[in-house]
């Protein structure tokens, strides 16, 4: 049945309802299909190095004998290699492609001895420690305690500076290898048998390993912007304290009287330096607090 509406247009009697033609027409109306969004497809090499595998890692990390393939490649070489570019190059020119290239290989050749880039940089990490101590007891062979933790601090210090892309890893979740194993014991033996609990004893190395890793990741960033900007760092605060006088004069007493003075103070050392030296300081001192209050309870 078919009437007139209000408005004049036509409307028809539907299931007890009047519709005019207009919503008739919507309704018959089919939403727009959604438009399925590309995933764009990634790499091989991406993909692999997306999510380590931690239990394939160790295996490889604490493997007892290697055959090399049918090419003479074998898992030593790769890491070693891997490791030469990442000192000459920095981490990020290093990839699966181009290692395979320096190797002559056939990238695929690589994933039969290492599952991607992200197992490979764990690898990298834990052959970077082979050699560090000549033994677990080398520290502890310091004449005392205070010798054996700044043997240590410039130790670590060494390792990052030979290999700088050390300070762009994230370690807070190591895979622990031999090497890093038997660093974190000779590194323990400094300090064991002093007074200090064996909870101590672990926050004390990590607290100077801490502390070695921002001084050194500083100083790296420090060497960075003088390659980039062809400026000291001493060169760079001789232009830049003037303008910060005329502005902090005044409003920051403290920091306007203590800035300048800290800049002059430790010349000739730089800013690393000087921070590097001070908190190895620190923490000695620590433990030497730690110890005499031992003492004093015994």
């Amino acid at each position: 049945m078919y009437g007139i509406g209000l408005d004049g247009s036509t409307e028809i009697w539907h299931k007890g309802t009047w519709m005019n033609r207009p919503t008739r027409e919507k309704a018959k109306q089919k939403p727009p299909a959604k438009r399925a969004v590309p995933v764009p497809k990634k790499a091989p090499e991406e993909t692999r190095s997306r999510v380590k595998d931690d239990a394939r890692t160790l295996a490889l990390l604490w493997r007892r004998q290697e055959r090399p393939a049918r090419s003479g490649l074998t898992l030593s070489t790769i890491i070693q290699t891997a490791i030469e570019v990442a000192d000459r190059e920095g981490l990020e020119a290093l990839s699966m492609r181009r290692l395979a290239e320096i190797l002559n290989v056939g990238t695929m050749s690589l994933y039969t001895h290492v599952p991607g880039k992200a197992e490979l940089v764990d690898l990298m990490w834990d052959a970077s420690l082979d050699g560090l101590y000549a033994d677990p007891d080398e520290p502890k062979r310091q004449p005392g305690y205070r010798a054996g933790l700044e043997f240590v601090a410039l130790r670590n210090r060494a390792l990052f500076e030979a290999h700088p892309w050390l300070l762009d890893l994230n370690i807070t979740r190591p895979v622990i290898g031999p090497n890093a194993a038997a660093k974190y014991e000779a590194e323990l033996r400094v300090l064991d048998g002093i007074g200090l609990t064996d909870l101590e004893i672990d926050a004390v190395a990590s607290q100077l390993w801490t502390h070695v890793f921002a001084s050194c990741r500083w100083a790296e960033e420090e060497r960075r912007a003088q390659q980039e900007s062809g400026l000291t760092d001493v060169e760079w605060w001789a232009r830049t304290l003037p303008l910060l006088e005329s502005v902090m004069f005044g409003d920051f007493p403290v920091a306007s009287r203590i800035g300048p003075k800290s800049n002059e103070m430790r010349l000739p050392e730089t800013s690393t330096q000087h921070h590097f030296r001070w908190g190895v300081e620190v923490v000695v001192q620590t433990v030497a607090s730690l110890v005499r209050d031992r003492e004093a309870q015994r």
